[in-house]
């Protein structure tokens, strides 16, 4: 049974088969542009809007939300069919809403600053997954408008390309959820094949997951590295369809004490990056338990990130958001950890 979210507009108009032609786009508004359950959709006679109800399941089953202190800030926990559990967070600035998603259960990767990764991979998530985690941030947003979303939680989005720009296509429908694609953001560790593909066939904004300058360290941070080093990788983005110094792609540079914050560094990062439309986010270390890094100081950041404006490049510090809920970049995995924790101790 496909979920509430997993139908594009053809697979809608063959589930209504039989309905009114307009029936489709009336179902789809109420879904996204509305944000409306089946049963709730009062522009259907109350029958169609039973059958609807019964054959397109919720599938994100909420089994634990946090706030963080700043109150602005929100962390889901979600079961899924199966047993597998993923992630959600959405972050409500004073000129934005964002919603971080996620595309697997889990992740492959297994990059060493990133709790995330170290979970493990379970499966994919299903276009419609996807896109509950938008609409129940969507939700909890109101009245403010949700306007931006970012697959930076859960997974590895370019190993589930066909899902995720499904996903994508539905959220920047004008007949629906209306999100720009300039406000929608890929990010991915660098599955080189991929990249030109959702460039062209898609066109959301790209966010690259660097954090290092040189092959030896990224092969220890981010594994994938290995197969896709730097050069091939600074290839593709050079290539991405679209990009531009008005859709820039942005490079995720996490800070690691000791380990990839020195000023030369910084001058390489520079380098490596001349000709491509860029901006880079610094983004301070989160620590999660049994970190195997601590983030850089204060200090040694802010030299960096002047070194880097001061070759030309945009170098926001990512404000860490939902710390103390262990929602911030790299955290994830905590609460589905920790609830697992609990329901040994509580068989035990």
């Amino acid at each position: 049974m496909p979920g509430t979210y997993d139908l594009d507009r053809q697979g809608l108009a063959e589930l209504l088969d039989g309905e009114p032609g307009f029936r489709a786009a009336q179902v789809w508004e109420g879904l996204y542009r509305r944000g409306e359950r089946p049963a709730e959709m009062t522009t259907l006679p109350l029958a169609l809007r039973d059958r609807l109800e019964e054959e397109l399941g919720a599938q994100l089953d909420e089994a634990h939300r946090r706030t963080a202190d700043d109150g602005a800030t929100i962390k889901w926990l979600f079961s899924l069919a199966g047993g597998a559990q993923i992630e959600t967070v959405l972050m409500a600035y004073r000129d934005r809403v964002t919603v971080c998603v996620s595309t697997q259960a889990g992740c492959a990767m297994n990059c060493q600053f990133c709790a995330t990764g170290q979970a493990g991979f379970t499966r994919q998530l299903s276009t419609g997954e996807i896109l509950e985690q938008v609409m129940v941030a969507r939700r909890a947003a109101e009245p403010r408008r949700l306007s931006n979303v970012v697959f930076m939680g859960m997974g590895e989005p370019l190993y589930n390309l066909e899902n995720v720009m499904s996903a994508v296509d539905a959220m920047a429908d004008g007949d629906g959820l209306s999100v720009s694609k300039r406000r929608i953001t890929v990010s991915t560790s660098g599955v080189v094949p991929q990249i030109e593909r959702l460039g062209a066939e898609c066109g959301p904004m790209l966010a690259i997951s660097l954090h290092a300058v040189r092959d030896e360290l990224r092969d220890e941070l981010v594994p994938l590295n290995k197969k896709y080093p730097i050069k091939e990788l600074l290839q593709a983005c050079r290539g991405y369809p679209g990009a531009s110094n008005a859709r820039r792609i942005t490079f995720e540079y996490v800070m690691l004490k000791g380990a990839n914050d020195s000023p030369a560094e910084a001058r390489e990062l520079v380098r490596l990056l001349k000709g491509v439309p860029a901006k880079i986010n610094l983004i301070p270390f989160n620590p999660w338990p049994g970190a195997p890094y601590e983030c850089s100081d204060w200090e040694t950041i802010e030299r960096f990130s002047d070194i880097v404006f001061n070759a030309g490049y945009a170098s926001p510090v990512r404000t860490p958001r939902g710390r103390d809920i262990l929602a911030a970049c790299g955290q994830l995995k905590s609460e589905t950890e920790k609830l697992r924790a609990r329901a040994r101790l509580a068989a035990g």
